[in-house]
């Protein structure tokens, strides 16, 4: 009798992990924002993960598009969320990095106001020029903008976006000045550099991809210290005459302030699994994206080492918004 009460309770010691592990998503649509319109790096991140996660947890994952001020529109508005995993947002460089020190009055936290869960992946910019472009090197870039000071144009997603950013270290190493021309999200920015409305941009490489693919725009440079295994043919800015030049831009998940411990654990688990998956590694690392996955915890220290990097960028170039 002893034996059989013993065995009991042992199962049920078992099955209580178990049970709270199944109960620790949400059983209804889950929703991730995303702070740019469709087309642009942070919403094909987001779309690829969406898919996968749908399946896992047999729940709709829906992406949302609040575009605005770089992300900072969808963060502001992801923070106001109830902490149920319901709404999570695809946060980037933009809103997590770089706004804190771009904008004064910021509306959220972003220590206080999210909950990390996982870094999705680090890429490169690409330094991009339309096909009829006269640069073709980064010394050619250098050479143009030092030749007409504060006339040849870089295009950009929005002020305070990666891009941005990119383009005020360059600015910062070459000693040269450039037109700043942002606009609502990486397509509209894409169709006018195609177009030869304007000179360069400091692109995504995730939006970039498929316009070099196409033949659309010429990548002359990358962004990380070094070449992305996508890429291994375009120099990186540190090759070119720049050491240490270290420009990625990154996406992670993240959920507003709060979300139960067991949820956060669960979500970052199956996080991991999707990133591991041959389907979505290999669409990753077409995009150039590496270095994604890990823990929580290893996530909120990398946004604190960025925020802090590109504060240092925002003041030593007195950028403006």
């Amino acid at each position: 009798m002893r034996r059989r009460t013993f065995l009991c309770a042992g199962a049920a010691a078992l099955a209580t992990p178990l049970a709270a592990w199944s109960q620790a998503l949400p059983t209804g649509p889950i929703r991730i924002i995303v702070g740019f319109p469709p087309g642009g790096g942070t919403d094909v991140m987001a779309r690829v993960i969406a898919q996968q996660l749908s399946a896992l947890w047999r729940v709709p994952v829906i992406v949302e598009n609040r575009p605005g001020a770089a992300g900072v529109v969808a963060a502001e508005y992801t923070a106001r969320q109830a902490p149920d995993g319901t709404t999570l947002l695809m946060t980037n460089i933009s809103n997590h990095a770089i706004a804190p020190s771009l904008y004064p009055k910021l509306g959220y936290s972003v220590e206080k106001d999210f909950t990390p869960l996982m870094l999705v992946g680090v890429t490169p910019n690409l330094l991009i020029c339309h096909t009829g472009g006269r640069a073709r090197s980064v010394a050619d870039v250098v050479a143009l903008c030092r030749s007409q000071p504060g006339k040849i144009t870089f295009g950009s997603s929005g002020a305070g976006a990666a891009q941005h950013l990119a383009l005020e270290m360059f600015k910062l190493r070459a000693g040269v000045d450039a037109l700043h021309v942002p606009y609502r999200g990486s397509a509209p920015m894409l169709t006018d550099l195609i177009g030869g409305q304007i000179d360069f941009s400091f692109e995504t490489m995730t939006s970039a991809t498929p316009q070099i693919q196409g033949g659309k725009v010429v990548a002359i440079a990358q962004t990380r210290p070094r070449r992305a295994a996508s890429y291994p043919n375009v120099p990186t800015l540190a090759e070119s005459g720049f050491p240490g030049f270290d420009a990625g831009t990154w996406y992670g998940l993240v959920g507003p302030a709060g979300l139960p411990a067991p949820m956060v654990q669960r979500m970052n688990a199956d996080l991991n699994k999707v990133l591991a998956l041959p389907d979505v590694a290999g669409k990753l690392a077409g995009f150039g994206a590496e270095d994604g996955g890990g823990s929580a915890a290893r996530f909120a220290q990398f946004i604190a080492t960025e925020r802090a990097k590109w504060a240092r960028v925002v003041k030593d170039a007195n950028v403006k918004v």
